[in-house]
C-alpha cells in the first residue's frame, strides 16, 4: 500500500539543499502493481462474453477504481497559497511537474491547482500592463494571483479513490479539464492526480488481453476522430507572446509550427512555456518560437496519417508519451490534430457511435463540426506529477514557516 510522506519547504530553505534521499533515477521508479491474476482473468472472461463490443472499455473502466491508478511510488508537490509566484513556478521546473494542488492554511483545505496555464495568463497580464515590471509581479503570493486570475471563485474538482475510472473519465471530459486530484475523504489528503495519459497507459497494460472492438481497426480517415477545422498553427518567427495568446484565447494546448508550404517542422506546446521560467527569459516575450524552442533536445514531432488505424494511433500516442499527434497528409502538411481526450471520448463516451460506423461504413459521413473537438483544460488545471521512489512523496512548499497540513 502506498505511503504518504510530507516534506515541507519554505523561504528559509533553498530548493537545491534538498536531501539526496529525496531524488531518484528513473531506473528506480516503479509505477503501479497490477491486480492479482485471478482478478485479471475474471474481468477478461466477463468482457469476452460481452455481446455489445462498444461496451468493452466502458465496463473495463467501471470495473477499476481510481485507487488502482495510484502508483506504488510517485511524487506529489503541494503549494501553500502564501508561497511567492516566482518560487512556485521555479519549484514546478525543479520537480519536473506541470501542476500542483494548492493548500490554503487558513481554511485548512485544498482550494485549487497551480498550472502552466496560470503561468501563461500571468505572463499575458504582465505583457499588457507594461507599467508594471515582471520583477514586481513575481513577488506576489499565489493567493494574490488566484484573486487576480479569478480562479479563487472556482471550486476544486476532485474525485475519491473508491470512485470508478469511468467516473474519472466522465469528470475529466465533462468539466474540460486534464487533471483530476484524488482526495481521501477521511484524511483530506491528495493522493494522486489522474490524467488522460495515465488512464490510457493503464488501459494499455491490458489492451492485448481484452476483446478488441472492430472500430479500432478503422482508419482516422474513416472515423474522423480529432480536430480537422480551424487548426491553429504558428511559424518559426511567430513571437512567443502571440503563441501564449492563442493558448489562452483559442484554448489549444499546442501549436504545430509550419513552414511557408504549411508543412510540419516543429511544435510548441504549453509545457514548453515553463522553460521561460527555467531559463529566466520571460522578460522578453517577443522572441521567435524557434529561439524559445531551442531547449528541446530533439526536434521530432509525433505525427500520424489519416490512413493509420485508431489502434495504431493509440499505440503511438501512449508509447511516445505525448498529449497529441499532429495529423499530416503525404506531403507533411498539417490537416488535423488528435488528442488524448479525443481518444478517450471515442473509447469510453461515444464508442457506440464509432462502432456503428465500423459496422456500416457506407453510412453518411458526420460533419466535422459535430465531431468532438480538442478538449482543453479550464484555466487552472494542468499536468501530472513525475515519479520518485519509496511511496507517494508529498512536497509542500510554503513561504516562511507558515502553517501547513499535517501528513
Amino acid at each position: 500500500m502506498p505511503q504518504l510522506c510530507l516534506n515541507i519547504y519554505s523561504n528559509f530553505f533553498e530548493l537545491e539543499q534538498r536531501p539526496d534521499g529525496d531524488t531518484y533515477h528513473l531506473s528506480q521508479i516503479s509505477e503501479w502493481d497490477r491486480p492479482d491474476q485471478e482478478t485479471d482473468d475474471e474481468l477478461i472472461q466477463q468482457l469476452a462474453a460481452e455481446e455489445d463490443e462498444s461496451q468493452i472499455y466502458i465496463k473495463f473502466f467501471k470495473f477499476h477504481k481510481c485507487y488502482d491508478l495510484i502508483p506504488t511510488s510517485a511524487k506529489l508537490v503541494v503549494f501553500d497559497t502564501q508561497l511567492l509566484v516566482k518560487k512556485a513556478f521555479f519549484a514546478l521546473v525543479y520537480n519536473g511537474v506541470r501542476a500542483a494542488p494548492l493548500w490554503d492554511s487558513s481554511k485548512q483545505q485544498y482550494v485549487g491547482m497551480l498550472t502552466i496555464t496560470d503561468f501563461i495568463r500571468i505572463l499575458q497580464m504582465y505583457y499588457r500592463n507594461s507599467d508594471e515590471r515582471i520583477e514586481e509581479l513575481e513577488e506576489h503570493k499565489l493567493e494574490t494571483w488566484r484573486t487576480v486570475l479569478e480562479s479563487d471563485s472556482k471550486p476544486l474538482i476532485f474525485i475519491e479513490p473508491e470512485a470508478s475510472l469511468y467516473d474519472a473519465i466522465t469528470m475529466l471530459l465533462q468539466n474540460r479539464i486534464h487533471r483530476l486530484p484524488v482526495i481521501d475523504p477521511v484524511s483530506g489528503d491528495v493522493l494522486y492526480i489522474i490524467t488522460h495519459k495515465r488512464i490510457l497507459r493503464f488501459l494499455c497494460l491490458y489492451l492485448h488481453n481484452l476483446p478488441r472492438p472492430s472500430f479500432l481497426s478503422r482508419t482516422l480517415g474513416e472515423l474522423r476522430i480529432g480536430t480537422f477545422d480551424k487548426i491553429e498553427t504558428a511559424r518559426p518567427d511567430t513571437p512567443v507572446i502571440e503563441a501564449l495568446t492563442k493558448f489562452v484565447e483559442r484554448r489549444v494546448s499546442a501549436l504545430p509550427i509550419v513552414d511557408d508550404d504549411n508543412k510540419l517542422t516543429h511544435i510548441y506546446a504549453k509545457f514548453d512555456v515553463i522553460n521561460l521560467a527555467a531559463e529566466k527569459t520571460y522578460n522578453n516575450l517577443n522572441v521567435p518560437l524557434m529561439a524559445a524552442n531551442s531547449h528541446r533536445s530533439e526536434n521530432k514531432v509525433e505525427a500520424c496519417k489519416l490512413s493509420d488505424t485508431l489502434m495504431q494511433v493509440l499505440d503511438k500516442i501512449v508509447h511516445a508519451e505525448v498529449h497529441r499527434l499532429v495529423i499530416t497528409d503525404e506531403e507533411q502538411r498539417v490537416i488535423g490534430i488528435i488528442s488524448l481526450s479525443d481518444i478517450l471520448d471515442a473509447l469510453v463516451i461515444r464508442p457506440h457511435e464509432y462502432n456503428t460506423m465500423s459496422e456500416s461504413p457506407s453510412e453518411s459521413e458526420v460533419d466535422d463540426d459535430e465531431r468532438h473537438m480538442i478538449v482543453e483544460e479550464e484555466p487552472g488545471v494542468e499536468e501530472e506529477p513525475v515519479a520518485a521512489a519509496a511511496g507517494i512523496e508529498r512536497l509542500t512548499l510554503t513561504d516562511g514557516a507558515g502553517a501547513h497540513k499535517d501528513g
